[in-house]
């Protein structure tokens, strides 16, 4: 993909610092950004992508209004749009595997837009990231930038707080109808958040959820062994969690612990993936005349 701005084909930058010298108004249209208010978003229209997930769809999705995501400190949220089609895809991408996830999201977006009626470019929003101490951010900027030939937003994202960096912007959405981007956040990140997670801190690479055809989530199958010594972590006060299980602990959301706990206590009480997944089958969800997510069998 060639890099494009202000619709001008560019060398790639050798850095964030370069291309932020070069075209200012990136940090000010980022300012602008950041400065939008939160937007809670309606469970009920959502489809929340948790860490190392993408889910893409179109205005046509009777089903998903919005795609969603948060929780972003070192993580980058990375979303495709093709403006002819207003087909979409989001990803929450931690740098595990980027080389390969970027051709997944893009696919991901041009499978949805083949009609030739409906002509159009590829627009890319990256969001997520700060200046961290360990530079894990700026990293995983500059993987992308170099997988998607585009540009980062790492620098852009970070705001001082009490003296310590910290991310602006932990999560986005976007209207599938309009286009919209906004920051938000979600109280409600299901279906089977809990399992989602269990998949991502077991070692699961970055997954495709969604069938926008048929209104379906999918998630698994995966694979895990019992491992009671995870239950160690249970006993464990916020900083050890934080310092231990955390590539930003100074940056994380309040309820990062919790989730964290919750998550262990889930593949405590399965400690094997056969009984979440019987007969290596995914579990599949689908929302409900009411805008809940069901558990649904498929044929």
């Amino acid at each position: 993909m060639p890099l494009l701005i202000q619709n001008r084909r560019i060398e790639r930058p050798g850095s964030t610092v370069d291309l932020f010298a070069r075209y200012p108004h990136l940090q000010e249209n980022a300012r602008v950004f950041r400065s939008k208010p939160v937007v809670d978003v309606d469970p009920k229209c959502l489809l929340y992508i948790q860490q190392r997930e993408f889910a893409a769809t179109t205005p046509a999705d009777n089903s998903v209004a919005v795609l969603g995501s948060d929780d972003a400190t070192t993580c980058h949220l990375v979303l495709v749009r093709h403006t002819g089609s207003g087909a979409a895809c989001l990803a929450h991408c931690d740098g595990s595997s980027t080389w390969s996830e970027v051709p997944l999201i893009v696919k991901a977006v041009t499978s949805l837009s083949k009609d030739p009626a409906k002509e159009g470019r590829l627009e890319l929003h990256l969001v997520g990231g700060f200046d961290d101490e360990s530079k894990t951010s700026h990293k995983l900027s500059l993987n992308l930038l170099c997988s998607f030939s585009f540009f980062p937003l790492a620098e852009m994202n970070d705001v001082l707080v009490d003296g310590a960096h910290r991310p602006g912007v932990h999560g986005i959405g976007i209207n599938i109808k309009t286009g919209e981007v906004f920051p938000a956040s979600f109280p409600h990140k299901g279906p089977a958040e809990e399992l989602r997670s269990a998949r991502t801190f077991t070692g699961g690479q970055m997954a495709d959820i969604y069938d926008s055809n048929k209104g379906v989530v999918k998630i698994g199958p995966c694979k895990w062994s019992p491992n009671l010594d995870i239950s160690f972590w249970l006993s464990q006060d916020d900083d050890t969690i934080l310092k231990y299980l955390s590539t930003s602990p100074t940056a994380e959301p309040p309820h990062f612990v919790q989730h964290i706990k919750s998550t262990i206590q889930f593949l405590l009480e399965h400690p094997s993936s056969d009984s979440v997944f019987p007969g290596g089958q995914p579990q599949h969800y689908r929302r409900t005349e009411q805008g809940d997510w069901e558990n649904v069998n498929q044929t």
